[in-house]
């Protein structure tokens, strides 16, 4: 990651009762690891806009971005970058309007940088879904399930 000027966010804790991260052992020496839904920040600041009246979707793919950056470093504080096997599945949510149905365009975002970082370890199923609200307003939830390595 360094290789390609990436920085990852300190992982914010949960804001309720629940893990930002859950392994569960699927034996062979490897885990699922769940990651909670990662809301668009920078900072502290949450960045908060309807796509694509109030942000377009050039911003709200930044924000996916972003939000991938969370669960990356979710991962590295629960088991380790280095452990990842692949990544298997990201559940993405764009705040929209109601005639919004570029979403996928949005959680490219995510999805592209999963496969920057991982190369074809970085590819995995995908849902690109657009929600009339999502917490604080945010632009952009990603939530993911990744493969690691165990032992």
């Amino acid at each position: 990651m360094r290789e390609l000027g990436i920085t990852l966010p300190v992982p914010p804790p949960p804001a309720a009762s629940y893990l930002q991260t859950r392994q569960v052992a699927i034996g062979g020496g490897r885990s699922l690891i769940y990651v909670a839904g990662q809301i668009a920040r920078e900072g502290d600041k949450v960045l908060a806009g309807r796509c694509p009246d109030q942000v377009s979707i050039e911003e709200a793919t930044r924000r996916a971005r972003l939000c991938a950056l969370s669960v990356l470093a979710q991962i590295e504080a629960a088991a380790g970058l280095d452990k990842i096997h692949e990544m298997t599945q990201v559940i993405g949510f764009v705040l929209s309007t109601e005639d919004f149905a570029d979403q996928p365009k949005v959680i490219n975002g995510a999805s592209d940088l999963f496969v920057e970082v991982f190369g074809d370890a970085g590819k995995h199923t995908r849902a690109a879904v657009g929600a009339s609200a999502l917490p604080s307003s945010t632009t952009v939830e990603i939530a993911a399930v990744a493969v690691v390595h165990t032992g």
